[in-house]
C-alpha cells in the first residue's frame, strides 16, 4: 500500500504552492517560458545540424555551443534590464556603433577582400556591424516614441537619415547582407509607427528609378551574384556552383531525407559553406521536406510568441522595438531560405540558430533578451 501511495504521489499534479514556486523561477529570471522553450529547441536542432554539416567536427560544434552559452548569459542579463533603461541608452548605443563603423572604415582589418573587423589589441577582433542590428531599431524606436502621431515628414526624413548612415557604412565594407538587415531593422520601426502606404509606394518607385544607376556602384562580385540568380546554369562551375549544388542537396532529400550524417552533398564537399550560409540545404538533404516543415513551424511559433509580446507591450518605445526585432528575425529566415533556394541573390545572411557563427548568435540572443525584458517588466508593471 505504501508503494502504491508513493507511485501515486510521484504522478500527482503539482500543488498550488509548487506551481507558484516554479512560476516564480521564471519570474525571477525575467524569462518568458514559452519563448525560452522554443529558443532552446531551436538551439538543440542547430547543434545537431551543425555537427553533421561540419563533417562531425566536434571542435566546431563545441565552439558553437560555447557561443550559445555566452549568448544565453547575455540573454539573461538583457532580460533583467528594464525597457526604460534601453530607451535611455539608445542614442548612446547607436552613436557608439556608428563611431565603431567609422573606425572600421579608417583602421579596419581586411579579411578575404572585406574590411569588416576592428581589432582590439591584446583582446580580440569584433564586427561592429553586428551591434547595429540591435542599436538601429533601438535608436529609431526611441526617436519616434517621443514624436506625436501621425508622423510628420520631418520625422520620417530624420529617421531615414539615421537608418541610411550606418547601412551605407556597412555596405561600403562591403557587406551587403548585413547592410540590408541593418536597414530593415530601422525601416520596420518606421513601418510599425505608421509610415503611410502612399509614401512607401513613392519610396519604392524612387528605388526602382535609381536601381539602374546604383548598378554601376556595385562591386563586380555583387553584380555576378545578381546575374547568377536569373541564370545559374550560365556559369555552372563558377558563380552558379553554389546555387546549383544547394538546389541539388534540397531536392535529393526527398520527403523524409537521407538521415542524419548521411548527406552526400555536404559530406563530399560539393555544397560550399554547408555549415554557414547554406546549412539549410545540408539540413534539407538529411531531414527532407518533413524536417524543413518542422523547422519552419518552429520559426513560425517563435514569431507568433514574439509578436504577442510586442502587441502586449505597455509603452510606444517597447512596442516599436519588440515589433522591429520580431520582423527582423523574420527577414533573417526569409533571406537565408530565399538565397539557398535560388529566389534571392546570395548575400551572406546566416540562418538563425542553425548557421555557424559566434557574433551573430550573441547578437540574436541579445535581441531575444530585450523581448524577454519587455514581457517580464510588462507583468511587473501590470
Amino acid at each position: 500500500m505504501k508503494e502504491q501511495q508513493n507511485r501515486f504521489l510521484r504522478h500527482a499534479p503539482l500543488s498550488g504552492a509548487e506551481f507558484h514556486k516554479r512560476a516564480d523561477i521564471w519570474g525571477m529570471l525575467r524569462l518568458d517560458p514559452a519563448l525560452f522553450t522554443l529558443l532552446a529547441i531551436a538551439i538543440s536542432i542547430g547543434l545537431i545540424a551543425l555537427y553533421s554539416a561540419s563533417g562531425a567536427d566536434a571542435a566546431m560544434t563545441l565552439k558553437q555551443a560555447s557561443s550559445f552559452f555566452i549568448g544565453l548569459i547575455v540573454l539573461l542579463v538583457f532580460a533583467r534590464i528594464p525597457p526604460n533603461t534601453y530607451a535611455y541608452i539608445s542614442p548612446w548605443f547607436y552613436g557608439f556603433g556608428v563611431l565603431l563603423l567609422i573606425g572600421v572604415a579608417l583602421f579596419g582589418e581586411v579579411r578575404m577582400g572585406a574590411q569588416r573587423w576592428l581589432t582590439i589589441p591584446g583582446v580580440t577582433s569584433v564586427q561592429p556591424s553586428e551591434f547595429l542590428k540591435l542599436a538601429m531599431p533601438m535608436m529609431t524606436a526611441w526617436y519616434l516614441s517621443q514624436k506625436a502621431q501621425p508622423m510628420k515628414l520631418k520625422d520620417i526624413a530624420v529617421c531615414l537619415m539615421l537608418i541610411l548612415l550606418p547601412a551605407g557604412l556597412v555596405a561600403e565594407q562591403p557587406d551587403l547582407g548585413t547592410s540590408i538587415l541593418v536597414f530593415a531593422s530601422g525601416f520596420f520601426v518606421l513601418f510599425l509607427a505608421g509610415l503611410p502606404w502612399r509614401l512607401m509606394g513613392y519610396m519604392a518607385g524612387a528605388f526602382a528609378a535609381i536601381a539602374p544607376f546604383a548598378w554601376h556602384f556595385l562591386h563586380d562580385y555583387q553584380r555576378r551574384r545578381i546575374l547568377t540568380l536569373f541564370d545559374p546554369e550560365s556559369d555552372p562551375l563558377g558563380n552558379g556552383w553554389n546555387i546549383i549544388q544547394s538546389k541539388t542537396a534540397i531536392g535529393s532529400g526527398g520527403l523524409f531525407g537521407k538521415g542524419w550524417m548521411d548527406g552526400s552533398q555536404s559530406h563530399l564537399h560539393f555544397l560550399p559553406e554547408g555549415h554557414t550560409d547554406f546549412i539549410i540545404a545540408a539540413y534539407s538533404e538529411e531531414f527532407g521536406y518533413i524536417g524543413v516543415l518542422v523547422l519552419i513551424g518552429l520559426y513560425l511559433a517563435i514569431l507568433v510568441r514574439a509578436f504577442q509580446i510586442a502587441t502586449q507591450a505597455q509603452t510606444a518605445y517597447a512596442r516599436l522595438l519588440a515589433g522591429a526585432i520580431t520582423l527582423s528575425f523574420f527577414v533573417y529566415v526569409f533571406v537565408n531560405a530565399g538565397m539557398v533556394s535560388g529566389i534571392l541573390p546570395v548575400v551572406g545572411v546566416p540562418l538563425p540558430f542553425i548557421s555557424y557563427g559566434g557574433t551573430a548568435i550573441i547578437t540574436l540572443m541579445s535581441g531575444f533578451g530585450v523581448l524577454m525584458s519587455i514581457q517580464a517588466h510588462r507583468k511587473l508593471m501590470g
